[in-house]
């Protein structure tokens, strides 16, 4: 059946029911108390994404630009709220911040993606240019808020260290810097991993899609190739953004540690 994809009734997906089942039974056996988040989380898959499914073939039949930039400019929105909830360690963190980081890496790379190398007609095409979008943001999500909690950690960690450079005379950056290129080292080092076992150890989804779908192996490779060393890209810049906008948050208008930090060393 090549080049088809294989149709799954209403029927064959109620059965992925089971699936969850297996999930909780699992969670009971062990009493991990995650039986509420399980089922909520399951209800919400169901209608979110039947909800985006007939959003997105609307949105592909328009195939206007500016909706297309609506759309990708939310979707950096979300991601930066949700990222900004997953870091409980930063207090009173704006959101802005991860915004800005999160919309200028996804669509510089993005941009990249979609108009050189894959080069639709036309090149603001939505059917290509959210999926891509889509997966570019929701690896930088997990990468900045991960750079993020660490950055807050290793400033805690060292504070002593860093209070005693900035009296020695060290300027904020030179005082925070082994910090921040540990923060921005931890945020990439999950894409670096999956860099290294891709196409050993798991297959993607992206290509699984592309072979469930009829695709050839081969050409899914490619596309897979694009989207592992986009993804890599955009975390970085997005981990480099945000890690870099945030540091001067640590220190006061004086240069000194935020009384945050100090008081959670005590």
């Amino acid at each position: 059946m090549a080049n088809s994809t294989i149709p799954i009734s209403d029927f064959q997906l109620a059965f992925t029911v089971l699936l969850v089942l297996i999930t909780g039974g699992i969670s009971a056996l062990l009493r991990l108390g995650l039986i509420k988040s399980l089922i909520w989380g399951t209800i919400r898959t169901f209608v979110q994404l039947t909800l985006v499914g007939y959003a997105l073939t609307y949105i592909f039949k328009l195939n206007n630009l500016w909706l297309v930039i609506a759309v990708v400019t939310t979707m950096c929105y979300i991601a930066s709220r949700t990222a900004v909830r997953r870091t409980p360690n930063v207090p009173e963190f704006p959101t802005t911040l991860a915004f800005l980081s999160l919309l200028a890496s996804t669509y510089l790379v993005g941009t990249i993606v979609t108009v050189l190398i894959i080069s639709p007609t036309p090149w603001y095409s939505a059917r290509i240019v959210i999926p891509i979008f889509g997966m570019i943001l929701g690896n930088s999500m997990n990468g900045i808020a991960i750079s993020l909690d660490r950055l807050y950690g290793e400033a805690r960690s060292r504070s002593a260290e860093i209070e005693a450079l900035l009296t020695f005379g060290a300027t904020p950056w030179e005082a925070i810097r082994y910090s921040v290129r540990e923060a921005i080292r931890t945020g990439m080092t999950p894409t670096i991993n999956s860099l290294m076992v891709v196409g050993l150890v798991s297959l993607p989804g992206m290509m699984t899609g592309q072979i469930l779908g009829g695709a050839d192996p081969r050409e899914a490779v490619r596309y897979q190739i694009v989207v592992m060393l986009m993804i890599a890209a955009a975390v970085a810049i997005g981990c480099l953004l945000l890690v870099g906008l945030s540091y001067k948050k640590l220190f006061n208008q004086d240069g000194a540690l935020q009384s945050f930090i100090l008081h959670s060393r005590k």
